[in-house]
């Protein structure tokens, strides 16, 4: 059964940075970044535990998780809701997800353990620019895109924003 589609997986390629949440022991929220979450297969998430003691933590005592992956260019994105396992070295869900990490920041990168998420349900984040303001994802993306340039540039040369 497929849950996580085509979209689903290009957005998560193009966002490069999701949220994991959980939940604190005293039932408070934990939000932690996560930029090595992948796609493993059609119905799971995966990303390494590479300095995320309490999410780890958390995740061991509750296994519920969601991951937020968005673009923040086309203002659009997915909650994946679901259930954690954990993969240790020599897994194959560790093998590969260890090698991309190598690929992309050489040897000796930090890979405790990977975190396997069994995907329950999905549901689409969306920008109100869609919903209330009839946006099209072709020029809504270009105008963020542009903002984002803006801003870099501006910060890079040090003027202030007016």
């Amino acid at each position: 059964m497929t849950i996580i589609d085509q979209d689903m997986r290009d957005i998560i390629e193009r966002a490069m940075l999701a949220f994991a949440a959980t939940v604190c022991e005293d039932g408070s929220p934990n939000l932690s970044p996560k930029g090595s979450v992948r796609v493993y297969d059609d119905q799971h998430l995966v990303f390494m535990d590479i300095a995320s003691p309490t999410t780890i933590a958390n995740l061991r005592r509750d296994p519920r998780i969601e991951i937020n992956a968005i673009d923040f260019f086309s203002r659009r994105g997915y909650r994946f809701k679901g259930v954690a396992r954990f993969a240790p070295p020599g897994a194959p869900e560790y093998e590969w997800l260890n090698s991309w990490l190598l690929d992309i920041n050489g040897p000796g990168y930090p890979a405790n353990e990977v975190v396997v998420v069994e995907v329950q349900r999905v549901l689409p984040i969306l920008s109100p620019a869609y919903t209330f303001g009839g946006a099209e994802q072709e020029p809504l993306t270009k105008s963020w895109e542009e903002r984002y340039r803006t801003t870099i540039a501006e910060h890079e040369l040090g003027e202030p924003k007016v």
